[in-house]
């Protein structure tokens, strides 16, 4: 059914890189912000931020787990900070907000454009009768997904602030999924993952959700792959070619 295996009643989808394009803003807002963070140290790797940085340590994560992962890899440590930091503060929270302000600078200069794939998958599924969840690690879901006119295909959303005031682990690990899973009332073994980012489908596989779907946005199928996706796709809309 719509490219799914029996037995699932429920989708969990990523939004950004899945529903909507805004993967692509958020990569040029960690560049932006990393860039010049990196110009103005003396210490550690200082080259710039690449899609291969995003896509190994910021893609799918929550944004201060971002940060931290990201400037650990560069032989960069800075101390915590508080969720509240000014986004100029030489914190890890600092950091991460001043990356969300240029982000949302970027929505709000190019506004959001869901994936027309996407929107035709979430009709079908909804008139399958699934339910449907989003699980981001952006704090910017509910705004996401008003701008992008798709909240009415959801039942339930997990989010950066979810994962926040529940102290959920973030992506990698599979604590946001199982929340969304709980959220719609069914079990792991009863749901689609729906992922572009590594670390997402990293959470899927380890979340034991029923089946794992890769969506392959940054020419990375072959890591997808081996990351657990049970099929890769470029868009959504294959899933329904293949279920004709």
């Amino acid at each position: 059914m719509i490219g799914l295996p029996a037995g699932v009643v429920a989708c969990l989808f990523d939004l950004d890189g899945v529903l909507t394009s805004t993967a692509t803003l958020h990569e040029i807002a960690w560049k932006q912000t990393f860039d010049v963070f990196l110009a103005n140290r003396t210490d550690g790797d200082r080259a710039p931020f690449t899609s291969r940085d995003y896509n190994s340590y910021v893609d799918g994560r929550p944004r201060a787990d971002g940060v931290r992962t990201f400037l650990t890899a560069r032989g960069i440590r800075l101390p915590e900070g508080n969720p509240d930091d000014s986004p100029e503060a030489a914190t890890i929270n600092g950091v991460g907000n001043r990356k969300n302000e240029t982000l949302l600078a970027l929505i709000e200069e190019r506004g959001i454009t869901p994936y027309p794939g996407s929107v035709a998958y979430l009709k079908a599924a909804q008139g399958h009768g699934l339910k449907i969840g989003v699980v981001t690690s952006s704090a910017n879901g509910a705004h996401v997904l008003d701008a992008a006119d798709l909240a009415q295909f959801v039942q339930a959303r997990v989010d950066g602030l979810t994962i926040a005031e529940e102290h959920l682990r973030g992506k990698p690990a599979p604590d946001s999924f199982l929340a969304g899973a709980r959220a719609l009332g069914v079990a792991p073994s009863e749901a689609a993952v729906f992922e572009d980012a590594l670390s997402g489908v990293e959470a899927g596989r380890a979340g034991g959700f029923r089946f794992v779907v890769g969506v392959n946005r940054a020419d990375q199928a072959e890591e997808l792959r081996e990351h657990g996706a049970d099929v890769v796709v470029d868009d959504l809309a294959e899933l329904l070619e293949d279920s004709e």
